[in-house]
Formats: structure tokens, C-alpha cells, sequence
């Protein structure tokens, strides 16, 4: 999830320490390159750029030093190119007379660089941010005034981001919005735009808020926003934000957790916009047509992902796989593997300690690996043959939200496109996700409070939906330290049955192909004086025999699709039910004790 800073002031001054500042306030969103470009009112751009953190970066290459009247930071998360020298932002164009860094994914990265090239540009990097200042230059050369350059190569760039732009000789910089965010902060001598606010605030209080499809031009002492569509003026007038950095940082949101689960959407929608334009797909798929066997190696959320993708693989296309614990891995099939057979080897920060000693035995017997990672450059996405970035940013609180439904969306988008299905059905998934969060969020409060009193309870599933009940278990014992146990929903009579009590809570996420397997085992609950919570689709026999049902929305898919998309939207009330919980038992759910984001021991 990059962040871009970018500020015009009327005099000529040391901007560095504003640069600095202002990255300090970005880099909560999660970063591996620094980079930041200074534009004098005479002379040439001066761009200083690395790999590394902050304060580290700009030490090194001495930003306090910088002057100049206009600036651009960018703190880049990776996607295009691994994090290095050349592949950090901002980017110069071919001459080095324009200057530009972007926050987000042009999924047409690879196609664009080589057009770029073949037209005749200098092209440094693999990275997509310049291909944003590229598309502008295409434009300009051919005699465009930069507003008309933008509004152009807008045509070209596919995906979703935010970038800025500047050129020597003028005295303004020049942003546009389509998909990321994107925010200008108003002041008495300069004027500046960042992704988002907390970069701004200690600036100013008085922003404006940008829409997509609209480019604001800005200089020190003013500024003018202009529609891409036709370049018309549109008028709007500086806000006043009130609110302290820290809710800014959440969003507005309480906590990081539910800040993230409402971005499931967001970045549901760039991963399937990346896959579409991915490279590594077709040789990725190529690689599981061909294994004798397939394995999904992980550990945690990841594993439940890949669970649920071994379901999704095994019924779309008819090719088994095993899906495995990655200590397991290794004690149960390190002398069965060799050169026929390929790993999905699954972490979200690609640093995970069991699934790294997994992939070394896996190489060492010859096995193909391939990795479905968050952190781009992270160690399996180095050692992996093809890799599939997550694109979800960093994912601040402990307990995974947004990364797992990313795993969960790769692997259904592999398998309908190795089945020979039209993935374009995926395109609904970001509404889709959003009309479950608003339907179940006042849902979810009712339920709590039978669950909350609990320090025991199990959560059940069947079929596709059985890795989602592990998964919402995991979510329980991580953030409300109650014990919840996943389980198949047809395993609890062969003796979890003897817990029930009087109002013992059972939650069941029922696949609306498995409606009347799931009434069975609610039954078997309730008739012994259990609760039974269903998650599931509007159902009458549901409401029929159980004493909660939090609905999701029957979405408009093919009857013979719908339950996979089913299974994945069916974590969402689980994510909230234990976040809910979590607050009614005064617990911190962003950082649940004992428990950290990477795991890097045995």
C-alpha cells in the first residue's frame, strides 16, 4: 500500500525536513523503498531513492539537504519489481526533465514498459510507477500541454492508483485519482497532496478531498480541479478535519481490524484487475496442469486459504491436491515428493519460518515451488519459480482479514481459469463483499452477546465452507481468547456432541448446497438445549431450526458458482462476530496478546 507526499511552496526553501516529516506520518501503511525528488525553480531534479526505511534512507542519501520549491515523496509497497534501487519511486521520464511517483497498480505494467521501450523512452525500472510518468511523456512529446498529457495516457494505464507529476521550467505539480486515495491540504504559502491525511494534518486542517476521474493542478498559493472525462472545472471548496491522527490513520474506523476488513473490497478488486494482466499466471497454471501432485503448504489463516483452495481445485477442475500444514509437509511427504510434483507454498509476509524450511526440503527433492505472497521481495517470493503478489498492502492489525480473502480470491480465480471458466464473473466480487459488510454488521450485535459469555464453542462447516469455519474459529482464540474449535459440521457427533449445554453457543456456516446437512447437525444441537447460529443465505428452513441466522446476500451468480463465492463472503460475519466480541471483552483486537504478525521461529 504505497503513500505519495507531494508540496509546491512560493520561495525556494529546504524541503527535506518536510519530506522526512511527512514519510515518518506515511509509514504506517506499511513500505519497503524510499524515495524523494526535489524541483528547483532553476537547474535540474534532484531524486534520491532506496531500498530501506525512512529515517535509514534519508540518512544515507542526506534528504535534509534537499531544496527546492517543489517535492514529491513516495513510500513504496512493492507489486512491479522487487524492492531495489532502480525499481524505487519517484521516476524520471527519458530526459530527466519530469518527475513522478504513483500509489496503487497499473496491471498493464508489463504490455506498457514494452511499448515504452520500443517507442524509443529510457525505461529504468520494472516498476509500474514509472509507467505512469512514461505514459504522460508519450503525450507531452507529441506537443500536449501536461493537463491534456494526463487526461491521455489515463486511456492507457489500467487498474487502480493515484499518481503526481511535475516538470521543470513550471511553477505547480499535477495528481490525478482513479481508485486510490487521494487528498490536498490547503495552506496560507504552499499547497500539498498525499494518499491520505495523516501527512497532512500537521500541516494544515483545510484539505479537499479528490474523486476518480478528476486531476487537481496545484501551486503554492492555489489550485484548480479538472474532470478527466472532458477537462472541465469543477468547483469545490476546502474542508475543515477536526479529527485526531490517530482515527484519521484507522480511517475513521476504531480499530485497524475493522478498517480492514472493510478494505476487503478494495483489494479484492486490484488483485483480480492484476490477475487479469499478470505475466505469471498462465506459466503459474501451466506448472499445476502438468504436477503429478499439487500441494498447498502453509500454516495458520494461510492454511485455511489454501484449504479452501485445494476444495476450490479439486471441484472446478477435477485435479486433486492436498492441502498441509507446512511442519507437516515435512514430516509426511519430504520423501515422497521429487521433480513431477508442485507447492503452493502461501504466506503473507513471505517470512514465515515452518513454510520457508518447507520450501527448502520441497527444492531439495526438486519439487516446484510457487508462492502466493503478500510482501513482494520478501524471501518465497525470491525463491519461488512464479509468484502471485496479494496486492493488499500492509495489513496493520495481527489477526489477517484482508489477506486471507485475497488467498482465497487468487485460488478461485486460478481454478476457474485452469476449469475454463469466464473469470470476469469475478469483476461483481468488490460489491458483492461490500453488500455482505452492510448487511451483516447490524446483524452481528444480537449474536454477540450470546457468544460473548462463552469461553468454549465450536464453529462448524461442511465442504466449502468447513476451511471458513476453521478460519472463524482461529479469529475467536486470537482476538477473544475463548476457545473456539472449527470442525467439521458431521465430525461433532462423534463426541464434541457431549459439550452441549444449556445455551452452549454452536456456530454453523451453511453453503446453500448443504442447507439440509447442516439442519441435521443443528438438531443434533438444539434438541440437547444448544444454541445454533447459522451464517448462511436467506433460508426458511434455516430460520426453521435454528435459533440465530445472520444473513448474507443471495448474490446474482450462476447456480453452479455460487457456493464458492458463497464460502468466501461467509467469513466476513465471522471476522465481525469476533471483533465484536473481542470489544465485549475489553480486549485489544489489533494486537491480541502473545501473538505477532510474522513468525519467524520454529
Amino acid at each position: 500500500m504505497c503513500g505519495i507526499f507531494a508540496i509546491v511552496t512560493k520561495e525556494e526553501q529546504a524541503l527535506g525536513p518536510i519530506l522526512i516529516e511527512a514519510g515518518h506520518r506515511l509509514s504506517y501503511r506499511g513500505y519497503d523503498t524510499v524515495g524523494v525528488a526535489t524541483i528547483p525553480q532553476a537547474g535540474e531534479i534532484d531524486l534520491r531513492k532506496d531500498a530501506g526505511m525512512v529515517q535509514e534512507v534519508a540518512d544515507r542519501y542526506n534528504f535534509a539537504e534537499m531544496r527546492g520549491d517543489r517535492a514529491i515523496l513516495q513510500l513504496r509497497w512493492a507489486t512491479f519489481g522487487a524492492p531495489s534501487q532502480p525499481n524505487s519511486q519517484p521516476h524520471l521520464d527519458s530526459d530527466g526533465g519530469m518527475v513522478g511517483a504513483h500509489n496503487g497498480n497499473v496491471v498493464n505494467n508489463v504490455e506498457l514498459r514494452q511499448e515504452f521501450m520500443a517507442e524509443g523512452m529510457v525505461v529504468r525500472s520494472e516498476n509500474d510507477g514509472e509507467s505512469c510518468v512514461h505514459a504522460v511523456e508519450r503525450y507531452a512529446s507529441q506537443g500536449h500541454n501536461m493537463l491534456e498529457a494526463m487526461r491521455l495516457a489515463y486511456h492507457d494505464l489500467e487498474g487502480d492508483y493515484a499518481y503526481v507529476i511535475g516538470k521543470t521550467g513550471e511553477d505547480r505539480l499535477y495528481a490525478i485519482k482513479k481508485g486510490s486515495g487521494l487528498v490536498a491540504g490547503i495552506m496560507p504559502d504552499a499547497t500539498c497532496i498525499a494518499s491520505d491525511l495523516p501527512s497532512i494534518l500537521p500541516l494544515t486542517r483545510n484539505i479537499v478531498r479528490l474523486e476518480d476521474g478528476e486531476i487537481i493542478i496545484f501551486w503554492a498559493d492555489g489550485f484548480e480541479i479538472r474532470k478527466v472525462e472532458d477537462g472541465s472545472l469543477v468547483e469545490r471548496e476546502p474542508e475543515l478535519v477536526e479529527d485526531t491522527m490517530e482515527a484519521v490513520q484507522k480511517g475513521g474506523y476504531a480499530h485497524f481490524m475493522l478498517k480492514e476488513v472493510h478494505e476487503q473490497a478494495k483489494v479484492a478488486g486490484e488483485l483480480i484487475h492484476l490477475l487479469d494482466k499478470s505475466p505469471d499466471v498462465m506459466p503459474f497454471l501451466k506448472r499445476l496442469k502438468e504436477a503429478r501432485n499439487i500441494y498447498f503448504i502453509a500454516c495458520g489463516t494461510s492454511y485455511h486459504a489454501g484449504l479452501l483452495g485445494s476444495i476450490y481445485l479439486g471441484r472446478l477442475t477435477g485435479h486433486p491436491s492436498i492441502p498441509v500444514l507446512a511442519p507437516q509437509f515435512i514430516a509426511q511427504y519430504s520423501s515422497a515428493i521429487g521433480p513431477e510434483d508442485v507447492g503452493i507454498f502461501i504466506s503473507q509476509s513471505g517470512e514465515t519460518k515452518d513454510v520457508l524450511s518447507a520450501m527448502s526440503v520441497a527444492q531439495a527433492q526438486g519439487m516446484g515451488v510457487l508462492g502466493v505472497v503478500n510482501v513482494v521481495g520478501s524471501t518465497l517470493m525470491r525463491e519461488s519459480e512464479y509468484h502471485i503478489p496479494l496486492t493488499c498492502g500492509y495489513e496493520i492489525s495481527v489477526p489477517a482479514t484482508k489477506t486471507f480473502s485475497n488467498q482465497v480470491v487468487t485460488f478461485l480465480y486460478l481454478a476457474l481459469r485452469m476449469a475454463g471458466h469466464d473469470t470476469s464473473l469475478l469483476n461483481n466480487l468488490p460489491s458483492w463483499i461490500e453488500q455482505t459488510i452492510a448487511a451483516v454488521e447490524s446483524q452481528i450485535s444480537a449474536i454477540e452477546k450470546h457468544v460473548t459469555p462463552w469461553n468454549d464453542l465450536y464453529c462448524l462447516g461442511y465442504g466449502l465452507t468447513y476451511p471458513i469455519a476453521l478460519e472463524g474459529a482461529l479469529k475467536f482464540k486470537e482476538i477473544t481468547y475463548a476457545h473456539c474449535e472449527g470442525m467439521l459440521s458431521t465430525e461433532f457427533k462423534h463426541g464434541p456432541l457431549s459439550a452441549v449445554t444449556e445455551g452452549y453457543p454452536i456456530i454453523f456456516v451453511a453453503g446453500p448446497e448443504d442447507v439440509p446437512l447442516i439442519i441435521s447437525g443443528i438438531n443434533e444441537v438444539t434438541c440437547r438445549g444448544g444454541r445454533a447460529i447459522v451464517i448462511g443465505e436467506e433460508d426458511a428452513r434455516l430460520h426453521a431450526n435454528a435459533q440465530d441466522l445472520i444473513v448474507i446476500p443471495t448474490i446474482d451468480a450462476p447456480a453452479e458458482l455460487r457456493p464458492y463465492i458463497d464460502a468466501l463472503l461467509s467469513v466476513i460475519p465471522l471476522q465481525l462476530l469476533s471483533y465484536q466480541s473481542s470489544l465485549a471483552r475489553g480486549y485489544d483486537p489489533d494486537f491480541p496478546r502473545n501473538l505477532s504478525k510474522t513468525l519467524t521461529v520454529d
